[in-house]
């Protein structure tokens, strides 16, 4: 049987955003010029503002997808949430809820994950940073793992590079790694098909901070809203070492997100925005003290089979060659 990618619950919305989508493709070349806008509150993913209270157990914003499937073949999403006073746990078979799409040579297979963050996250002194991170920095509300905006050294002219702007991700911003793990290096949220339509909430960094759509509110009541906006400007060629290539300028625009694509929300707490064709997408450094995960959730990212049968290097990426 063939599977068919279809947007169940939202077929309008889906036409109204496709203008919209077409901008967010594998394909847009990230130059982060893109201008934040002021609008006011509309319906629609792409305006989403409601999510759970900061610092309260979120389990209303995990939708429940245990219908959905990537295909006949695979596993449905299974995601538990359960809460303490101080730490929130998400267990997750890391499968997706759409049609999987191959953009990488691995397959697809459920993993065991259980991810573990403080309920009220509190900000470090200085943030840490991702730039020899390769492997989990936190977590969908649909279960399945975030990583950096840093690609493997396979292929060797894209070592390290920027994946979203080397065309390796599917519809919804995500591909699967070599342990056959399905990861976001960003997220297309406003494609109903990804499944983000129920909170400004799309996920939580491993230091516990949430991590909302693109949508700011300007003032308590939300009542005007603008996009946030990268504060990195892209200085070189992102296809390889991609820390390289953009440095981080700020800017006074409203919505302008910090150095880690974060911001003190209008209610006085921190969050990150995603920027979806906007480096780094999802996360920059994290601004708070990242919590130690055991078990499958906290190994990097895997050895891979590279070009011609070499092996991926172990450890962190190396510092990018002299330029």
């Amino acid at each position: 049987m063939q599977f068919r990618r279809r947007a169940i619950l939202f077929p309008v919305l889906l036409v109204l955003i496709a203008g919209a989508l077409a901008c967010a493709s594998s394909t847009t070349s990230s130059e982060n010029d893109t201008p934040a806008s002021t609008t006011t509150a509309a319906s629609g993913a792409d305006t989403l503002t409601n999510h759970p209270a900061f610092g309260t157990c979120p389990i209303s914003a995990f939708p429940d997808l245990s219908g959905t499937s990537a295909g006949a073949t695979y596993a449905a999403p299974k995601v538990t949430v359960t809460c303490t006073d101080t730490e929130v746990t998400v267990t997750s078979n890391n499968m997706i809820s759409y049609e999987f799409v191959s953009k990488t040579p691995n397959a697809l297979a459920p993993q065991n994950y259980t991810w573990k963050i403080p309920l009220k996250p509190t900000k470090a002194a200085t943030p840490t940073t991702i730039e020899n991170q390769l492997g989990t920095l936190g977590f969908t509300v649909t279960g399945i793992a975030i990583y950096g905006p840093t690609e493997g050294p396979m292929p060797a002219a894209e070592a390290y590079g920027d994946p979203v702007g080397n065309g390796l991700m599917d519809y919804c911003g995500g591909h699967t790694g070599p342990s056959s793990e399905y990861h976001y290096h960003t997220i297309i949220y406003t494609d109903a098909v990804c499944n983000f339509e129920t909170s400004q909430l799309v996920g939580f960094a491993i230091d516990g901070f949430p991590i909302y759509n693109s949508v700011i509110c300007l003032d308590s009541n939300c009542s005007q809203t603008t996009l946030a906006k990268s504060g990195y400007t892209k200085t070189g060629d992102s296809r390889s070492y991609v820390w390289k290539a953009y440095s981080f300028s700020g800017g006074s625009e409203p919505g302008t997100l910090d150095v880690c694509n974060g911001r003190v929300e209008a209610d006085g707490t921190y969050a990150y925005h995603l920027t979806p064709t906007q480096f780094p997408y999802i996360i920059g450094c994290l601004a708070g003290t990242a919590t130690t995960q055991t078990g499958t959730a906290a190994a990097p990212m895997p050895p891979m089979q590279g070009q011609q049968g070499q092996q991926r290097p172990q450890g962190p990426p190396p510092g990018p060659p002299a330029r």
